[in-house]
């Protein structure tokens, strides 16, 4: 390919609403940054539980990093695997309630890991249409079969499941969905599961932390436990430092340990993350106040935000996104925010369907009622 086509293309993307540019944050992560050189408010974080400046994690990782240095030097099948990443995967696996648990060093690793290791040709993975683009290039690597249902559809699943007879089953879902922020239906995932002999992945990247007893997730929530789960969660949102896990039966995470690529062929995270991520897990079993704290402001918002020309999709979660169709309408609202000391993030498509450009409105136990008032006020001024 050459440059004047990639020009031509980006010129594509721009004149369409489409092009993604970087904005450089120049200050710790919190609701309060400085942006390009300007103080803004920020609701475009997925630090749920405003954890990523938190001082007892900030002293943690110096401490991990006085014991341990700041590099894994190997990958955790060579000589990168340490006390710290030790004790951290048998703390996450107690306290999301599965047998075991393996690190990752991103959600989207621990994705492509588990489908690449599990499945394979003669095997069929199902999909909700909705799901994370990490879990649907995971299912395009694994090179098995590949079937979508519609969002949340059970019975189109159901219908799928009874047609297919031959190889191993992989259900594989977001917990809670990142651009909507609504849920998965996992009681009834899992039954399905339960029917038809088949495994379910659920991505909880945005319900850890946030969801369940003590922040425990999304199979807390929902009471759920079983064999049959493959529990993903990442480490970089609500928990507010770096990484993922995936927690299941032993079994199936020896069966990652010997071929999941993305785990056996990568470098280990630093120990000091895991020495922070200990503390993290303690500040988030901890939480319930915070947690308390971040659905007020959710309810408060969805209050203020009623009867504007946009309306907030249905969600109960700490995301809350501002549906306005047309990419470049989405776009110029943004940015209106942002000549207001406001940012909140244009989605557009291919991350969202084409027609449903949205603004992604993050909530953060750091936000405080003044804060949301803020965002509500502009808005309102804004839709006049």
């Amino acid at each position: 390919m050459t440059f004047p086509q990639l020009q031509l293309e980006l010129g594509e993307r721009a004149a369409q609403g489409l092009l993604r540019q970087r904005r450089t944050v120049a200050s710790p992560q919190s609701p309060h940054l400085v942006v390009d050189g300007k103080p803004c408010l920020s609701f475009c974080s997925n630090d749920y539980l405003g954890l990523a400046y938190h001082p007892r994690l900030i002293a943690a990782f110096q401490q991990g990093a006085q014991q341990w240095g700041v590099g894994a030097g190997a990958a955790h099948l060579v000589s990168g695997h340490f006390e710290a990443h030790d004790q951290l995967e048998k703390q996450l696996a107690a306290f999301v309630g599965k047998p075991a648990a393996l690190l990752f060093s991103t959600g989207y690793m621990a994705n492509l890991g588990v489908v690449q290791a599990l499945m394979g040709k003669g095997d069929t993975v199902f999909a909700d249409k909705l799901n994370h683009a990490s879990l649907n290039d995971a299912m395009l690597l694994s090179r098995a079969s590949v079937k979508r249902y519609r969002h949340n559809d059970i019975a189109q699943l159901s219908t799928l499941l009874a047609q297919t007879e031959k190889g191993r089953k992989l259900i594989c879902t977001d917990a809670v969905f990142s651009m909507d922020g609504d849920r998965a239906n996992l009681p009834e995932l899992l039954a399905l599961c339960e029917a038809h002999d088949a495994w379910l992945l659920a991505d909880d990247a945005h319900g850890f932390g946030v969801v369940g007893a003590q922040g425990r997730g999304s199979l807390s929530h929902f009471g759920l436990d079983s064999p049959r789960i493959i529990y993903m969660a990442t480490l970089g949102k609500a928990a507010g430092v770096f990484g993922a896990f995936v927690a299941a039966e032993q079994l199936v995470i020896d069966a990652l340990v010997n071929s999941a690529r993305s785990y056996v062929y990568t470098t280990a995270t630093p120990p000091a993350l895991s020495v922070a991520l200990l503390e993290s897990v303690r500040l988030i079993e901890q939480g319930d106040a915070m947690r308390a704290h971040l659905q007020s402001l959710i309810a408060q918002l969805r209050a203020g935000l009623q009867g504007l020309p946009w309306a907030l999709m249905p969600s109960d979660t700490a995301i809350q996104p501002l549906l306005i169709g047309e990419n470049k309408a989405a776009l110029d609202l943004s940015m209106a925010l942002r000549g207001r000391g406001i940012w909140v993030a244009a989605i557009r498509p291919p991350t969202v369907p084409t027609g449903t450009a949205r603004l992604r409105i993050t909530l953060s136990a750091a936000h405080s009622v003044a804060d949301v008032n803020r965002l509500v006020e502009v808005l309102r001024e804004l839709a006049c």
